[in-house]
Formats: C-alpha cells, structure tokens, sequence
C-alpha cells in the first residue's frame, strides 16, 4: 500500500475539492476548504445535507450510481471522504477522474472489523483477543480456552454500538449472531480497561507524520460524550500509542487523516479498538485547542500540502450535542452559551433531532483543565429544552 510520494502534485486554492458523504464532518472539512479558497462539491445521499449546505455544489443520489459518481469524479481535481462505509469500488471508479486520499485499499480495510484485526495482528499491534465468523461453522471453531463474557460485532456498518450484541456465555453465541441477522462478525472478548483515548494521525506527501494527542474519551451508551486535551495518560504510554498509530497510517499509505481509538488496561498498557481512516468526532476540539485542526491537516494532507503545526494552545474540552436536548418543536437553550467567552457552540445544520443523533458539539477552552471540563458539561446541562 505504497505511495509514490515524489510524484504527487500539490492540489492548490482555486482547485475543487470534492467530499464523499455529507454528514458533519465533511460540514467541517468544507468550511475549512472555502477558507483556504477552494471550491467544495459533495457527494450525498440525502438532500440539504450538513455538508452540502457549505459546498458550492451537492450531487445527491446513490454511492453506487455510476453515472453521478462520474459526474462528481469530473467535477473534482482531488477526492476525499468524511465516512468509511462507502463502497470501495465506488472510490476506485472515481480514481479515474481524480486522486481519492486516503485510497481506496485503506476504505476496504478498515471500513471490516475481520481485515482491521487482521492488518493490526500482521503489524505485532495488540488489540482484543478475536474470533473471526463469517458463516454458521465459525461459530463451532471457536477455541475452547476463548473467554466470556464477549461482544459480537457486525463486520461492517457499525458505530455509536450500533450493530453490537453483548454475549455473556458460549451458549448465547447463536442467538446473538441470528439477532445481527447472521452477517459476518468479529466476537471480541470484553476488556476491561481503565480508559480510553484517540490518537488523530495526519500523514503528508513527503511521508511527514504528526499526531494530536492521545485525546481523552468519555462515552455513555456506547456514544463520545466528552473529550479533553490534554489527558490523564502516562507520557510512556502516549509515545507507544503515537507509534503504533503512526505504524497504521504509514501500512495504509495514508495521505490525510486517520484516527486510531484506543482501550487503555489497567496494566498501563495500550490497545487498539477501531480504526477510523479519517478525522474523529474526538478530534473536534482540535478547531480551538490546536494552531491547525485535523480538519486543515486532513485538508492539507489530501492536496499535496504540507501539514500545519499540531502545537496545543490551550487546555480544552468539548461534549457532544445529542437530539434529547431539543424538545419535541425543535428548539434549544444557547443563549447562555454566548455569555462565555471561552465557549465554542458548533450547530451541524440537521433538522430532525432524534434521541442518540449527534446535533452538535460545544467546545470550552481555559487556562487549567478541570475548569474546561466542569465549564463545557455546565453549560450543556443548561442548553437543555428537554422533552415533556
């Protein structure tokens, strides 16, 4: 998965950037583009979308309508993507039109637990003990001495624990796969850990790397509720994860953005859960807490650029937004919110808030951690205009 770095051409301001998939982060990724003076078309598959009302250009439809990928491919000197589960013959039909950063080999590995597993294991990088099932006899195969309680996870199209089923014993196995609908799974054995973190990775033409982090994360029903920078992990284990990070986005021949999750264990060590090849809902405080944000990273890395500085300004914290906030005639408390100087409100444009729906997210920046933290859940607390 090499690049030939030498031979790439910087795509420069005046040039189209195209985004495929149109949620909030390519909402963000867009806003950054038009600041550095590109034009932004996004691929989407619903109209009006958070991305699609920054671009100067949306083409709505299916990622597998061949003729609009088309359409969009000529549209675009180069082409990036804010979500993985887009697919991966999509991406190499585009390849036609237009350079696709991160490529498309790094989509089609890591957008199926079994191949990251498998990547990750080949690269001597630790992570949950696994059992790959692909049909019913895999289920019979499974090791004598593999421990319960699990998770069975859907190969493809999970995220936010979507497409999950906790398995408390071997003779629940079975049920639990028919409840996923008997598609192809990884069965992971429960960890337990201390914490978790992100490392974001941000890898350039001329094979130059930097990372933000590790990001401290806080998630409640298997969904991020805050993040903050900097964390509370050891400085040893912080340079072993950027390594291993690094490791990842260097195998991927990533160019951009990628972001790797991490379990910490209680004995101090790191291991990776999930690999996201592109910027990371954790990786938002990075707009305010950081000289350039995985957004212009990701932006710079795709065009040929070379990468800002990753150096922290200030102590930060962000909490994400969830429709539960709204009431039921959509609205929400934020005018407290602009009463805080340090506090930073991002609206993502979606109009339907729906409970576990990610809305938004407000960043709080201070001069000392604890009072980023208890400032950023404060305020949130006070948005709330909760349902009757």
């Amino acid at each position: 998965m090499s690049t030939d770095l030498t031979s790439i051409k910087p795509v420069l301001p005046g040039s189209t950037v195209g985004i495929l998939g149109s949620g909030q982060l390519g909402r963000m990724l867009a806003f950054v583009a038009k600041r550095m003076g590109y034009t932004v078309v996004v691929f989407s598959d619903q109209q009006d979308s958070p991305a699609g009302q920054v671009a100067d250009l949306e083409l709505v439809g299916s990622y597998n309508d061949e003729a609009l990928l088309r359409k969009f491919g000529e549209a675009c000197d180069v082409i990036t993507y804010e979500f993985e589960n887009i697919p991966s013959n999509s991406c190499r039909i585009l390849e036609e039109f237009a350079p696709v950063r991160p490529n498309p080999e790094a989509i089609f590995l890591t957008q199926n637990r079994a191949r990251e597993r498998e990547l990750l294991t080949g690269l001597g990088i630790p992570v949950a003990p696994y059992h790959h099932i692909a049909e019913e006899k895999d289920i019979a195969s499974l090791p004598a001495d593999f421990t319960f309680p699990a998770i069975l996870k859907a190969a493809s199209f999970g995220y936010d624990g979507k497409g999950q089923q906790a398995v408390s014993s071997r003779a629940d196995l079975d049920e639990s796969w028919n409840a996923l609908g008997q598609v192809e799974c990884v069965l992971e054995e429960r960890l337990q850990f201390a914490k978790e973190f992100s490392i974001v990775v941000a890898r350039a033409v001329d094979g130059s790397i930097v990372t933000y982090g590790p990001i401290e994360n806080h998630h409640e029903k298997h969904i991020l509720d805050l993040s903050f920078y900097p964390s509370e992990i050891a400085a040893e284990v912080s340079e072993l994860a950027s390594d291993y990070a690094k490791q990842i986005a260097e195998k991927l021949g990533v160019l951009g953005v990628i972001t790797i999750e991490f379990f910490l264990m209680k004995n101090n060590s790191p291991i990776v859960n999930e690999i996201a090849p592109r910027p990371h809902n954790s990786g938002h405080l990075t707009i305010e807490g950081f000289r350039a944000s995985q957004f212009e990273q990701q932006l710079r890395g795709v065009c040929g650029l070379p990468l800002g500085s990753v150096e922290s300004l200030t102590p930060v914290a962000m909490v994400n937004l969830l429709g539960e906030l709204w009431n039921d005639d959509g609205d929400l408390t934020t005018a407290h919110v602009f009463q805080h100087p340090k506090a930073f409100l991002h609206l993502y444009g979606k109009t339907e808030p729906r409970s576990g729906r990610k809305m938004g997210h407000l960043t709080v920046v201070a001069s000392d951690l604890t009072e980023a933290k208890s400032t950023a859940l404060q305020l949130r607390d006070a948005m709330s205009c909760a349902r009757s």
